[in-house]
């Protein structure tokens, strides 16, 4: 296919990222049929970058499926010896938070190694060119910056906690989102727009930092709460035609009336 051919990993990661969100939405409808077809669009995905590298003779699909085989193995020493044999006895770990957190420190182990391997191969190029030594490797890179930033939010706030910078408890990330409010408040009095694109980065940063603390993921409570607005939205455009209005032609008043009604429905307090 032409259309294959001309294809690079850059154009192709846009279409991997919308079947993973596909995937995802598929999920959340608990349609799964969809989920079915999606999985396999996702899969696609997956062979397709595989076969660009194999043609550059980089890796293949078989190498790709072997380094997550490979990787679970390392991951889950709680059931498989080195050599991937489960363990007889079963696992050892029965709470899920321990499994997580030995993940969590295998994978650290893994990243250490990973960055230290990479630092290795760039001063060894810099010595073949004559530049100066690299820098000291950034203890909060390999999170991916494709990630939507909610997310990389989360996990780059995570990966400092682990090495203690961080909060105590949620009550404190709560003070730092309201002092991160008042900031708002005081760069958009200023009219400032750089300051005040700054100081919402800030708050939506200490937002996802309140999420983490409270063990909520905070892109599912975004993307639930702007379901929650699309369906009270919904409900307020029949409310108001209900009463002879419509959308575009109702003023603020009769539309948060119209909201409110709409929210007592939810709750069970409808008419």
């Amino acid at each position: 296919c032409p259309w294959d051919v001309a294809q690079s990993f850059a154009t192709i990661v846009p279409y991997t990222i919308e079947e993973a969100y596909e995937v995802a939405d598929a999920v959340a409808r608990g349609d799964l049929r969809d989920l079915r077809d999606e999985l396999g669009d996702l899969l696609l995905q997956v062979v397709f970058h595989a076969r660009m590298a194999e043609e550059q003779g980089a890796f293949a699909f078989d190498d790709v499926a072997r380094a997550i085989g490979d990787k679970l193995v390392r991951r889950h020493p709680h059931v498989f010896t080195p050599d991937g044999t489960p363990l007889p006895a079963g696992s050892p770990l029965r709470d899920p938070a321990q499994v997580e957190a030995q993940w969590a420190a295998i994978k650290a182990q893994e990243r250490a190694a990973r960055q230290k391997e990479r630092q290795e191969e760039r001063q060894e190029a810099r010595q073949d060119t004559g530049a100066a030594p690299d820098p000291t490797p950034d203890p909060l890179g390999g999170v991916a910056r494709a990630l939507p930033a909610l997310a990389r939010a989360e996990k780059i706030s995570r990966r400092a906690a682990a090495y203690g910078f961080d909060w105590d408890e949620a009550a404190q990330v709560v003070d730092k989102v309201r002092e991160e409010t008042d900031e708002v408040a005081e760069a958009l009095a200023a009219g400032d727009p750089q300051a005040l694109s700054e100081e919402i980065g800030d708050l939506l940063f200490s937002v996802a930092n309140l999420a983490r603390h409270a063990g909520i993921d905070p892109e599912t409570a975004l993307r639930d709460g702007t379901a929650k607005f699309e369906r009270r939205f919904a409900a307020m455009a029949r409310h108001l035609a209900a009463s002879g209005g419509a959308l575009g032609r109702s003023d603020l008043a009769a539309m948060e009336a119209a909201w409110q009604a709409a929210k007592r429905d939810e709750a069970g307090g409808g008419p």
